[in-house]
């Protein structure tokens, strides 16, 4: 055997029992907490029931009426005999907890995604928004440090925790980059290289300080009992929008949590996101959902019984543009600016003001408005040209809402998370292997398109795809120009009101730009409402370049 073969098949062996080791491990960790949650003592629920009125509501209506609170929560025996929070029980939280009872739903939640590598930067994919365009476009904002694709649900958390953009550095994998395959328990996977460091800032170079607590509240919901509505600080609640995010961070350990989408009392559909359940619920009804005549419907109910206000709202029915758009949506989490203040040397929004925890709720053409006429929120100041910009996160229920797809009733489950079939037990489930449809063709796409095979499936998905990118790099090329020309109308000495108006143009390009680099399917969502974005974009953009060309020759013209 030659050594290079040799190499080879010890590394194959290595990673085949590095691997082995660990679903050995997260067998083993299933099993245990399966037994340990078998032998707990049951209470009489009535019991709890006295205390807890919002959850008799909700457990005697649904599937798990006839669940002890046991299932859930541990300690309990001593917090009977004691009530107060000095005994409060403590709420399993993990995934095991519901995989107790839904072995394939956490089975599959928890299986390998191999399609995307992890750490897949969008800013180094031609086929997203490439250099030199996304760096200069972005100039000034954290996410030039590194804005990657997503991975599958599970590795969510740990994935943010890492990234060079969100915590500086501080929080590095125990066993190098081995921790590809450990999607578990982030601080399992994870530690505090400078555990000692009192402050949120860059330990590495070229690496960004971004992240802050209300950005946490899509990676997980570990702290779902201690975080007041909206974030509001609270001296009952122990984290709130102002927190220390790097103390907070390290509280939490389970990415997407069950309970997000499903009321472990009621077993029934519902979202916790307060920033939703806020927009949802705004006097002037002014979403999407709003203007839906087939909405479905939600009941708000406070939970808090801990002494500040926790809301959650209950569905209807399953409706995954609501439940997905928790997390899968345009919202504002992060300190930015008031653009009617003068004073953009520092941040006038800050993490105390409830605009750092919002969600608009609307497409892509109601967003200037909405940030700059209605909110009066704009997120960074663009190094170049001085003016504020937006921020998209990441729109895809917004995008998805008034779709083709959706208009035929079909939700984001049916292209994600599909009905399947157990091989062994003939069982059917909903899958919660959330990936992109073409990595399951067979159980999505051909379930509606039957004629098609899987090539011509994906060959589909990507011409779509493909088109929407060309638009998508037209549009940086023009904002490209408008950054260039208004550096260059500064330097001529242009007046500040036309540059103004320029930078003005530059921002609602920009919006019509980026809110499709954040979502996530290229546009196939809403490939219509993308090409009519993006085009408007290089509308924007040229006159802006007009406005600043005229005034340059009239500059001109007058000496």
């Amino acid at each position: 055997m030659g050594k290079r073969m040799y190499v080879l098949l010890v590394a194959v062996l290595a990673l085949a029992i590095v691997g082995g080791i660990y679903h050995t491990s997260a067998d083993a960790q299933y099993k245990a907490d399966t037994k340990k949650a078998a032998v707990e003592k049951p209470v009489k629920v009535e019991t709890c029931y006295g205390c807890h009125a919002p959850v008799q509501e909700l457990h005697k209506m649904g599937k798990h009426a006839k669940v002890n609170c046991s299932s859930c929560h541990k300690g309990l025996d001593k917090h009977v005999k004691s009530p107060g929070p000095d005994t409060r029980p403590v709420t399993d939280k993990s995934w095991q907890a519901c995989g107790q009872c839904h072995k394939e739903q956490m089975e599959s939640f928890m299986k390998e995604a191999y399609h995307r590598p992890a750490r897949d930067e969008k800013s180094q994919l031609t086929n997203r928004s490439p250099n030199p365009f996304w760096d200069k476009l972005m100039m000034g904002h954290g996410f030039t440090k590194e804005h990657n694709l997503t991975r599958s649900h599970k590795w969510m958390l740990i994935d943010h925790l890492v990234v060079d953009r969100a915590y500086g550095g501080r929080f590095q994998p125990k066993n190098g980059w081995n921790y590809l395959f450990e999607g578990g328990k982030a601080w399992d996977v994870l530690m505090d290289k400078y555990p000692d460091a009192k402050e949120h800032k860059a330990f590495i170079p070229q690496s960004a300080p971004a992240a802050n607590p209300v950005c946490l509240n899509c990676k997980t919901q570990d702290h779902i009992l201690d975080w007041a509505y909206m974030g509001d600080p609270d001296k009952g609640a122990k984290w709130s929008r102002t927190s220390k995010v790097f103390e907070f961070a390290k509280d939490l350990n389970h990415a997407l949590n069950c309970y997000m989408c499903h009321d472990p009392h009621a077993a029934k559909p519902r979202i916790v996101r307060d920033g939703l359940i806020d927009a949802l619920t705004r006097p002037d009804g002014d979403t999407l959902w709003h203007k839906d005549p087939k909405r479905t419907g939600i009941k708000v109910i406070d939970m808090g019984v801990r002494g500040y206000t926790r809301k959650i709202a209950l569905l209807d029915k399953y409706d995954t543009r609501l439940q997905c758009g928790q997390c899968h949506v345009e919202y504002n989490c992060n300190p930015g600016y008031d653009p009617t203040n003068p004073d953009t040397s520092k941040y006038t929004v800050t993490m105390a003001d409830r605009r750092t925890n919002h969600f608009p709720y609307k497409d892509v053409f109601e967003l200037y408005d909405h940030y700059v006429n209605k909110v009066h929120f704009l997120d960074f100041k663009h190094a170049l040209t001085g003016g504020l910009l937006w921020k998209a996160q990441h729109p895809e229920a917004e995008s998805y809402y008034n779709s083709k797809h959706a208009k035929a009733g079909v939700g984001c489950d049916g292209c994600h998370t599909p009905k399947v079939k157990d091989k062994k037990t003939g069982k059917t489930y909903t899958s919660h292997f959330a990936v992109t449809p073409k990595a399951q063709l067979k159980d999505t796409c051909l379930k509606c398109h039957s004629k098609w095979t899987e090539e011509q499936a994906k060959y589909a998905i990507d011409s779509i795809k493909a088109y929407t990118k060309g638009k998508m790099r037209k549009a940086e090329f023009w904002l490209s120009a408008l950054i260039d020309k208004i550096v260059e109308a500064k330097k001529a000495g242009v007046d500040a009101e036309t540059i103004k108006k320029a930078q003005d143009q530059h921002l609602r390009a920009h919006i019509l730009w980026e809110y499709w680099t954040a979502e996530n399917s290229d546009g196939f969502h809403n490939p219509e409402m993308a090409r009519e974005s993006l085009t408007r974009s290089v509308d924007e953009s040229q006159k802006g370049i007009k406005i600043l060309t005229d005034a340059m020759a009239a500059k001109t013209a007058a000496k």
